[in-house]
């Protein structure tokens, strides 16, 4: 790819949605296949769960250092729980995301803001997110950088009643952001 005369040195997209949830979550995932009572991440990350970022954060490092490569970017999103769950004390995938594979805006799917909703969906409390999100932006402060980060809300979902709905739209407004993409849960 490098030695192709249209590349033009950056490679855009490394993994594809949810990129940095790579290879087999745990031992038993190896053998077993994925568990058919439980998610890895969910609510709370399974307890056998193993958040490890060192291979993905591997990859993006050879790529940053082949010949003729200029930037490599994640455009496509990752799972910020599963960097919340990662044990490693110096956050460095997500040190090294920030500074180094991000253009402009990062993407992420916290899907709502409202616990009951999030609880419904199989997702992590909103405070997993506005963890990540205050991480992200000290980084970000940290390396000089004016990044952004865009969140994947859905509206409708079960158990979202009017309530969470304002809840969601009131977050938006103070967050002075207008989304340009909304998903709507439609039950078909």
């Amino acid at each position: 790819m490098t030695e192709d005369p249209e590349f033009k040195g950056y490679i855009h997209d490394v993994g594809g949605p949810t990129a940095n949830f790579r290879g087999p979550a745990c031992a038993k995932q190896r053998t077993r296949g994925a568990c058919t009572d439980r998610r890895c991440l969910g609510t709370k990350p399974c307890p056998a769960l193993k958040a490890d970022h060192r291979d993905y954060t591997g990859l993006l490092r050879k790529l940053r250092k082949l010949p003729g490569v200029k930037k490599v970017f994640v455009r496509s999103g990752i799972r910020f729980d599963y960097v919340m769950a990662d044990p490693d004390p110096d956050r460095t995938f997500l040190r090294e995301l920030t500074e180094h594979h991000v253009s402009g805006q990062l993407k992420v799917a916290p899907e709502h803001v409202s616990d009951a909703v999030l609880s419904k969906m199989g997702k992590p409390k909103n405070a997993v997110y506005q963890q990540f999100a205050a991480r992200y932006f000290a980084l970000n402060q940290q390396y000089h950088l004016k990044q952004y980060l865009v969140p994947y809300l859905m509206s409708s979902h079960p158990g979202s009643t009017l309530k969470e709905a304002i809840e969601l739209a009131e977050y938006l407004r103070d967050l002075g952001y207008m989304p340009e993409q909304v998903q709507d849960f439609y039950p078909t």
